[in-house]
């Protein structure tokens, strides 16, 4: 298993609605909408360097996300900000930390999937573990799920919801398999990223990614995009099909958990690893990381 528990999270002080609660006594109601239904958006932010990475892109997503699924009484930009500050200061988490940012869309007044019934505002929790990269120094092995990523027809993917079962179900596939990850399809049958992260391939010299149809467009995604037009690296957006994959130069995966991880088997298929693009996109990125982020005050 990849992630394994850190004993620095002990004794971590999580923010629920405005109090920082021990972990073992941060609880939501029963009635609140992520219990009741998985009725809830997130984010996954990173620290750097004393830095918060991305944050800007991370608030926007979530804010874009609440407005999309109808949340009322939405917490204002600045709330979200500081409460954030203030749980990383409270635990001294300057680096190597990993923030689940969730918003609810709160308590109900009788149990229900009515959004009616929420008339209390939403819930803001703020979960900052220490956690390096988990990924850190792993070559992944993947298998293809036959679970299918949801379409724009089902569940729009740009709304960074709660509502992952078929990720987790796509999860233990991969846990059946005894790999790390499982590549989910769109409805097509193209790739369109794991159950955890996007995912990349290389082939003669140019980077490709799926089309963001039936994928999340995450923020790490966008910056590698980002800096291989920076750096003159051809990269295109386009249907993939698993074949493309076995037969790639290269492949990885993308994402504020693991940051960018080798992929080093799919389906049994062994990838060449040829070339040095994936070497060139990690330090661009952890460069990246060094110089960017809002400083912790």
């Amino acid at each position: 298993m990849i992630q394994q528990f850190d004993k620095r999270n002990e004794n971590i002080k999580v923010w629920i609605d405005g109090v920082l609660y021990h972990r073992d006594e941060a609880k939501i109601s029963v009635f609140d909408s992520l219990s009741q239904g998985g009725d809830a958006v997130w984010e996954g932010l990173r620290v750097y360097n004393g830095k918060v990475f991305c944050i800007d892109e991370h608030l926007n997503r979530l804010l874009e996300s609440a407005k999309s699924m109808a949340f009322e009484k939405i917490p204002e930009l600045a709330y979200i900000r500081d409460a954030i500050f203030t749980t990383l200061k409270a635990n001294k988490m300057f680096d190597e930390t990993h923030i689940r940012l969730t918003l609810t869309r709160g308590e109900k007044i009788t149990s229900g999937m009515n959004p009616r019934l929420n008339q209390k505002g939403c819930t803001l929790i703020i979960l900052a573990e220490w956690k390096p990269s988990i990924y850190s120094g792993k070559k992944l092995k993947l298998v293809t799920a036959n679970i299918r990523r949801n379409s724009p027809l089902c569940l729009d993917s740009k709304i960074h919801h709660n509502n992952l079962i078929n990720n987790i179900l796509a999860k233990i596939e991969a846990n059946n398999a005894h790999v790390d990850d499982a590549i989910m399809l769109d409805l097509y049958g193209f790739v369109a990223e794991t159950n955890a992260t996007n995912i990349f391939m290389m082939k003669n010299g140019s980077v490709y990614t799926p089309h963001a149809d039936a994928c999340l467009p995450g923020i790490t995604r966008g910056l590698i995009i980002k800096i291989c037009s920076e750096n003159k690296i051809p990269i295109y957006e386009k249907n993939i099909s698993v074949t493309e994959l076995y037969n790639a130069d290269q492949v990885f995966t993308t994402g504020t958990m693991g940051e960018l991880a080798q992929v080093i088997e799919i389906d049994k298929r062994k990838i060449k690893n040829q070339g040095k693009i994936l070497e060139e996109l990690k330090k661009l990125f952890k460069k990246r990381t060094e110089i960017s982020g809002e400083k912790i005050i």
